[in-house]
């Protein structure tokens, strides 16, 4: 009897484990199913650009393990509604071939050899070591993009906002997004935002930084990114290949506005100045006449006669801030093509524009060496001067978003300067 009894309990206690491991499998079903589910909704919410924008070239062994992974679970289609099945008509087709025709960049690899030629000419073994790479290379002027937005010229655009920019500068873009770099329709204007940038020139750090910037692309989508280093020399390669960059993909694009990441721009100004028929060769900012190529070794923008021997520079706007017509900047493509580059790149835009017999025109409005040049000066903070400027160079990131809140709020200034074409101080040159 008592061994019955043992029997029975012990085949109730198997029963009961059983039970305990067919439910816990269950679970076990159901998480894996759950996770995989979220998995699958998660991916299929980035669009195909977000993914296209990571970089291959600095993703991991791990990364790629893993966006194959996912890759599995993505819908190729859009499953998830319901597909209406259009009938083929002439128009589609034409459609079509119209996508097919679209242009897209064309440079694909860096082939970029030193240039041996003049090595050994005695003018060249007396430069320094920074001006010897830069002639051996300059041949080399277009790259292949990493990050690119072709859609931000999509549509009618009247104002283009193009800033140069830094992978370590996360902070001046970001403050600038949340002040004069944010996108608005203004009068029925449309005004985009783009960053320019290179590759980061720290070798220890360059993969964290391309991963981190790739990251703060797909949150933004404003950042054109070209595969060559960002340094002093290679500012013109930036230049040139906005140059390329829009002449591909902007026919829409009314202005440009190019400035650094340091600088404060009032837009509601820039889009009053431009109020006025459109200017098909305008080119407007803080223009220096005369001036001398500096020849002094320990300053930023020397230069050797070797490479420069002219007295005096064309006339050309400081880089700090400028404007410019959207046919004005296909024309400087064309032109650029012709000319050697030149390190420094605002000097290299004047250049271009002598070569066209155009004359930039200077604007009060634009203070791309300060309010004053006095650095001193309680000018240079002043928020009315700030609310009749259309540039002001330079305000770190808490300087620009508090001047950028006080220039915004309801201070009372007794006068303003004017901003239109009627600002002028001499008429227009060259158009």
């Amino acid at each position: 009897m008592v061994r019955s009894w043992s029997l029975s309990s012990e085949n109730i206690l198997m029963k009961m484990c059983i039970r305990k491991l067919r439910l816990l499998k269950v679970c076990c079903i159901i998480s894996f199913v759950t996770l995989i589910t979220l998995t699958v909704l998660q991916r299929s919410s980035k669009t195909s650009q977000e993914l296209q924008n990571i970089s291959p070239r600095s993703s991991s062994a791990e990364d790629r393990l893993v966006s194959t992974f996912l890759n599995l679970f993505v819908p190729k289609d859009n499953f998830w509604s319901y597909q209406k099945t259009e009938p083929i008509t002439t128009e589609t087709r034409m459609v079509t071939a119209a996508k097919r025709e679209t242009k897209e960049w064309d440079v694909v690899t860096a082939n970029c050899t030193p240039n041996s030629n003049f090595t050994q000419a005695d003018w060249f073994n007396g430069l320094e070591p920074n001006f010897k790479e830069f002639l051996q290379y300059r041949h080399c002027r277009y790259f292949p993009m990493i990050l690119n937005h072709p859609e931000k010229c999509s549509g009618d655009i009247y104002l283009l906002l193009v800033v140069k920019s830094v992978i370590t500068q996360y902070d001046r873009r970001e403050a600038i997004r949340k002040t004069w770099g944010k996108e608005i329709v203004m009068d029925g204007k449309h005004v985009k935002t783009l960053f320019l940038l290179g590759t980061s020139s720290s070798g220890n750090e360059k993969f964290h930084h391309q991963k981190l910037l790739e990251y703060e692309n797909i949150i933004y989508r404003d950042i054109l990114q070209w595969d060559f280093l960002d340094t002093f020399f290679n500012l013109t390669l930036k230049e040139v290949n906005f140059l390329k960059w829009f002449s591909t993909y902007c026919e829409n694009v009314e202005y440009i506005f190019k400035g650094d990441d340091d600088v404060f721009v009032s837009t509601e100004n820039i889009l009053e100045f431009l109020n006025v028929p459109p200017i098909t060769n305008l080119f407007v900012g803080d223009v220096l006449q005369r001036a001398r190529p500096i020849r002094r070794k320990e300053n930023k923008y020397y230069i050797p006669e070797a490479l420069y021997n002219k007295t005096y520079y064309p006339p050309y706007a400081g880089g700090g801030g400028f404007l410019m017509a959207g046919t004005l900047a296909r024309r400087l493509y064309k032109v650029s093509e012709s000319l050697d580059l030149y390190p420094i790149d605002d000097v290299f835009l004047g250049m271009c524009l002598e070569v066209f017999s155009l004359t930039p025109i200077h604007h009060r409005g634009f203070r791309t060496f300060g309010i004053v040049k006095n650095k001193s000066s309680k000018m240079n903070r002043e928020p009315c001067f700030y609310k009749s400027i259309m540039v002001v160079h330079k305000l770190l990131p808490a300087e620009l978003l508090r001047m950028w809140q006080v220039v915004h709020s309801n201070i009372s200034c007794s006068k303003k300067m004017g901003v239109s074409i009627g600002a002028f101080p001499k008429p227009l040159q060259g158009l």
